[in-house]
């Protein structure tokens, strides 16, 4: 592409409104962000539970870099996988109660690995039509057969398998747990009830993870499922617990079946040691501490009853993703920019990200009643004339 082309694309974003560009800020205890010296009560961070300013966990990780080092030299099937690697991959091992699990320098490489390992050529992937960008973008190679089921449609998806069981193709289904977006939660149980044992279920759960389920192992648990019921699961470190990279959990036989040939897994720097003795101590922790989830669940609540209150349009999400909607590009920025003036750090979500712009607010068990009443009162008190008040319903792309 010449240099003229690129400019004049450039300019066609920016006039679309979907120009984007990284802003300098620091993250503080008490949700609370730094930018540009200036301070703002952060809804825009995806530390669900708050670890993310834990004094142990931050210890962790200092004590980690001088007794472990920060790098691991390698990938992991050369130099890379150390003690530390080990270690951490035993603890989630326990946690979840799955045989084996594989580490990645990131959610995004483990759901590519996930999927282009196990959706084989001669199978048809059925995926929810709403489903991360890092799913969706296996789809474009062109070397599998899919289809997208309307979001959270499972009568559509019956349908699909049907016609698939007459066709005589194999299929495997993947989804989310808890939809990064929308923050709508997946009835796994529900799903599992339409496959058969030969129908394979894969499960991204970035935003379950830590938050909901017994000790937070998950959307999954939350809805009564065995993990063995699971083919393979997707979680990773960047949200609740507070750090970086990802990984997957599932039989010995799927995992090993994904690191012979996974080109993310082998061909990648492994995770720094004191990262991951670091997220050993967030697990340790997310399992420990309850009351970092019941904090969460009473800011959601007392979120949600103050927006109803306030004649706010709300999502149907009872998580720590809350998205308003917008009636478009320029609405959203405005809203968003008028929440800064006023020290609300609400960043504007647009195509292509989602269908449909809106605000993305994300709740932390770090935020306090007074932080969320003053986030609900200045909504309301900049919320352009042109903002939609209802929400419950998206429309698809």
């Amino acid at each position: 592409m010449q240099n003229a082309e690129i400019q004049r694309w450039l300019a066609a974003r920016r006039e679309q409104g979907l120009y984007r560009q990284e802003q300098q800020v620091q993250t503080l205890p008490g949700g609370l962000l730094n930018s540009n010296g200036a301070l703002f009560v952060n809804f825009s961070g995806n530390d669900y539970l708050g670890l993310g300013e834990a004094p142990l966990l931050r210890q962790a990780m200092a004590d980690a870099a001088l007794a472990d080092g920060v790098a691991s030299t390698g990938s992991p099937l050369i130099t890379g996988y150390q003690p530390a690697h080990a270690e951490l991959i035993a603890t989630l091992r326990d946690w979840l109660g799955v045989e084996d699990v594989l580490l990645f320098s990131s959610g995004f490489a483990a759901n590519q690995a996930m999927l282009s390992a196990l959706v084989g050529p001669d199978d048809l992937l059925l995926l929810d039509r709403y489903c991360h960008a890092s799913m969706q973008d296996l789809l474009t190679s062109g070397q599998r057969s899919f289809k997208r089921y309307p979001h959270q449609d499972l009568t559509a998806l019956a349908a699909m398998l049907q016609q698939s069981g007459i066709k005589n193709q194999d299929v495997v289904v993947a989804t989310e747990g808890v939809f990064s977006m929308d923050g709508d939660v997946t009835d796994c149980a529900a799903i599992l009830h339409l496959l058969t044992a030969k129908q394979p279920l894969l499960l991204d759960d970035a935003h379950g993870i830590g938050v909901l389920g017994s000790e937070g192992r998950g959307s999954w648990a939350a809805h009564g499922v065995q993990v063995s019921a699971l083919q393979c699961l997707m979680a990773n470190f960047g949200k609740a617990l507070a750090g970086q990279g990802g990984f997957l959990a599932g039989s010995r036989d799927v995992i090993d079946f994904i690191r012979q040939q996974s080109r993310h897994y082998i061909y990648s720097t492994a995770l720094s040691p004191a990262l991951c003795r670091a997220m050993q101590s967030s697990v340790l922790l997310c399992r420990a501490e309850q009351w970092r989830r019941e904090k969460l669940a009473d800011n959601i609540a007392l979120f949600r009853q103050l927006a109803r209150q306030a004649g706010l349009g709300i999502a149907d999400s009872m998580t720590a993703i809350q998205p308003v909607l917008c009636a478009d590009n320029t609405s959203a920025m405005r809203w968003s920019n008028a929440l800064k003036e006023r020290g609300i750090w609400l960043h504007a979500i647009r195509p292509p990200t989602v269908p449909q712009a809106r605000l993305r607010i994300s709740l932390s068990a770090s935020h306090s009643e007074l932080q969320i009443r003053q986030l609900v009162q200045v909504l309301v008190q900049t919320q352009p004339v042109t903002a939609q008040n209802h929400t419950t319903t998206i429309p698809e792309s």
